[in-house]
């Protein structure tokens, strides 16, 4: 029977062993749209003249957009199974394109908040996890690898938007801009729903099947990962690593400025190293997540987090390099997150359940972009300087390690 279907299924009339590849650019292509809110900080700027606000007010709406997107992520887990991945996949098209076309009307910081953080970051909510589904399910056997490089598309977007936002905003302002990414990502996120289709049920490759066949033991999950003391050990150290890297992210630009006082349109030109190291990350991290315990990779992660936090600290003005070297290994660190988090919940809980599983998990997301960005934000406002901000990641990290090597384990002693 596993046979019959591995040989029967096809993607864009390719037999599904090779087809199964194009799925991984275009689902990297729909995360490219939704990772344009990693580029707020070229937005942030303009929006703070425009409405005449501060550091604080204008992070809000990229707050509440990733806080969104954390709490609907979990909610869609659970209905991609009833409604469908092409479904769900244009349904978040349309909330993002509205909620950037929307905030390019707007008065007032208080309505972007409205229009970019609730409806757009519902979109993205909604649209983040079909691709990771689709991918996973298509690639049983590769399947930290396939995650990874499909999430580079949300890594990568700043790389791409940012550049892009900038060039907008000279040309036509703000307003314009917010109009013209909302109908292009909307179009291309729905031509691509078409394509976001599961294999049949018990679909395997044909190389897999050998290993299938070999497999005397199967692996036993947890009843509920909210039974499991991994969950939890996930859990804390996924918010620990989003909260550091998101506020890092939503700083980047403004931290180049003023510490490190370098030209604005230079700082605005670095995010697009940084998002290079975003990306590269998440199928390095992935791979490293199916090889070896989760535990070291997040180890690992945490001590990169605490070198650059140790790099800004002792920042000063004109130490360009110092900059780029912390916030590129920041950059980087969020996006091994990203890879390490839905990778080990593939290994650690039910595959079969990965939509709902990872969208419980993801709520650490919600909680770490909440927390981190307002923190950061307020340190600003409180003490005049981002620096202060890297003592409490520092302090973070050093927490996450701990976290990592007595709970970020699996239940059973098999491994």
């Amino acid at each position: 029977m596993i046979h019959s279907k591995s040989k029967d299924a096809a993607i864009f009339g390719l037999p599904a062993d090779r087809g199964r590849w194009l799925l991984i650019p275009l689902g990297m292509t729909v995360l490219l749209c939704l990772g344009s809110v990693y580029s707020w900080s070229i937005l942030r700027a303009p929006l703070e003249g425009e409405f005449n606000i501060g550091a604080t007010e204008s992070l809000l709406p990229y707050t509440i957009a990733l806080v969104f997107y954390a709490a609907l992520m979990p909610i869609a887990g659970f209905y991609i199974p009833r409604i469908g991945t092409r479904t769900m996949t244009a349904i978040g098209g349309i909330f993002v394109g509205a909620g950037y076309i929307l905030s390019s009307l707007v008065t007032n910081i208080a309505m972007m908040t409205l229009t970019y953080g609730v409806i757009a970051g519902t979109g993205v909510g909604i649209t983040y996890g079909v691709p990771m589904v689709v991918v996973a399910r298509w690639f049983p056997d590769q399947k930290g690898l396939a995650v990874g490089l499909t999430i580079i598309g949300f890594g990568l977007s700043p790389l791409v938007t940012a550049p892009l936002a900038s060039s907008l905003i000279d040309t036509y302002s703000i307003k314009p801009t917010l109009r013209i990414l909302g109908i292009a990502f909307s179009a291309i996120i729905l031509l691509i729903a078409i394509a976001l289709k599961l294999p049949p049920q018990d679909w395997h490759p044909r190389r897999n099947l050998s290993v299938q066949a070999k497999s005397s033991a199967p692996i036993t999950y947890p009843v509920s990962p909210l039974k499991s003391r991994s969950f939890y050990g996930l859990w804390i150290c996924y918010a620990i690593g989003t909260l550091v890297g998101l506020s890092a992210i939503g700083i980047s630009s403004s931290v180049g400025e003023e510490i490190i006082a370098i030209d604005p349109r230079l700082a605005a030109g670095t995010v697009s190293l940084f998002a290079l190291f975003n990306g590269i990350s998440r199928p390095l991290f992935g791979w490293l997540s199916d090889r070896f315990k989760p535990h070291y990779v997040a180890i690992a992660s945490y001590t990169l987090i605490l070198i650059a936090c140790v790099l800004m600290i002792n920042a000063d003005e004109g130490q360009v390099a110092t900059y780029l070297i912390a916030f590129c290994l920041f950059w980087f660190c969020l996006g091994g997150w990203l890879a390490i988090a839905p990778t080990t919940t593939l290994r650690f809980f039910n595959p079969e359940r990965y939509a709902q599983n990872y969208g419980l998990v993801f709520t650490a997301y919600g909680v770490g972009a909440l927390l981190g960005t307002l923190t950061t934000g307020q340190i600003r406002d409180w003490f005049g300087s981002y620096t202060y901000a890297f003592y409490l990641m520092g302090l973070l990290a050093i927490i996450g390690i701990l976290v990592a090597s007595i709970l970020l384990k699996r239940d059973r002693s098999s491994f």
